[in-house]
């Protein structure tokens, strides 16, 4: 196969075609029609001598060679858009760009804020436009369509850069009203109802399952360790619902500490250390190779490490 005589639009619609395996929403992803993409599969076909795309019952189906050929072809493009984009000066002063940044909700309550005040101090035009997880997919952070994506990411895609922001550990959350407080111990936490909060990932979720340890998380793990478990009256994605419900049900909310410590100077909280051992989460921020040597982001980047920086001082 001699590289010369390919069209290399071809490897486009190769990398396409095989995330939809379906010509009709690749053509509208690549703005082309349904018969020129699928004359771009006739192609395909002839010069890899492969099917590529094999309809069954269940949809088009990629060949063996065709999954084979899948994070090759979408390296060797990322680091073609990358080489070709081009170096612009960033001046955050006058900068009115638009920083889009998938976050879970507990990264936007406990980050962001302190995010907010080194923005209006050092670049007050620049906006930040806050997504959650069901909002995106890693193929919007891939292609650069999301600047970052801030959460507990248990796999990740092999083409993202990363850095941790920081690690947490655990802290029940319970009203100061709670009968539990004063005789708070493993045996009161296990005979108090609960509420779960945990991170989302990406795309829509879907229902919980008390009886499911293993998709639980952390906390429910830890416990499971020991052999015990614990009575969770409300499954919540959301920490400030998973605080409120504690404040006003006396529910006990065990959740990260940075979480947990937004209601330190309020006396109707009580914040408390596990009756157990949870291993420590780490929160981390990702972002698309496409975006890595862009000088604004570059800049950003730095800025949400200080505010992590800032956090963990005012604590």
């Amino acid at each position: 196969m001699n590289i010369s005589k390919i069209d290399l639009n071809l490897l486009i619609y190769l990398d396409v075609l095989l995330r939809e395996k379906n010509v009709t929403r690749a053509a509208n992803q690549l703005n082309i029609t349904q018969p020129a993409m699928s004359n771009g599969l006739k192609r395909l076909r002839n010069l890899f001598n492969d099917p590529i795309l094999v309809r069954t019952s269940d949809g088009m189906v990629p060949t063996e060679r065709a999954r084979t050929l899948a994070p090759t072809i979408r390296k060797i493009l990322l680091e073609l858009e990358e080489a070709l984009q081009g170096e612009e000066e960033f001046n955050e002063k006058n900068s009115s760009r638009v920083f889009r940044i998938m976050a879970s909700d507990y990264a936007a309550s406990t980050l962001l804020p302190e995010l907010l005040k080194l923005l209006n101090k050092t670049a007050p035009n620049v906006t930040i436009d806050i997504m959650t997880p069901s909002d995106v997919t890693f193929h919007d952070v891939e292609a650069g369509k999301i600047d970052m994506a801030i959460n507990r990411f248990d796999e990740l895609p092999q083409s993202f850069h990363q850095k941790s922001i920081w690690r947490d550990s655990f802290s029940c959350l319970l009203s100061a009203a709670n009968p539990m407080v004063d005789k708070f111990n493993l045996n009161a936490y296990l005979a108090s109802k609960h509420v779960w909060v945990s991170k989302t990932g990406f795309g829509v979720g879907v229902g919980m399952n008390p009886d499911d340890v293993q998709k639980l998380g952390w906390v429910d793990e830890s416990l499971a360790k020991i052999g015990k478990q614990r009575d969770i009256k409300v499954f919540t994605r959301n920490y400030h619902v998973a605080m409120q419900l504690a404040h006003e049900d006396n529910l006990i909310a065990t959740l990260p500490t940075k979480a947990a410590m937004l209601h330190k100077n309020d006396n109707s909280y009580i914040i408390i250390k596990p009756p157990f051992e949870i291993p420590e989460m780490e929160l981390k921020m990702i972002w698309s190779p496409l975006l890595h040597h862009d000088t604004s982001h570059i800049w950003f980047r730095q800025l949400v490490i200080e505010a992590a920086r800032q956090v963990q001082i005012t604590e």
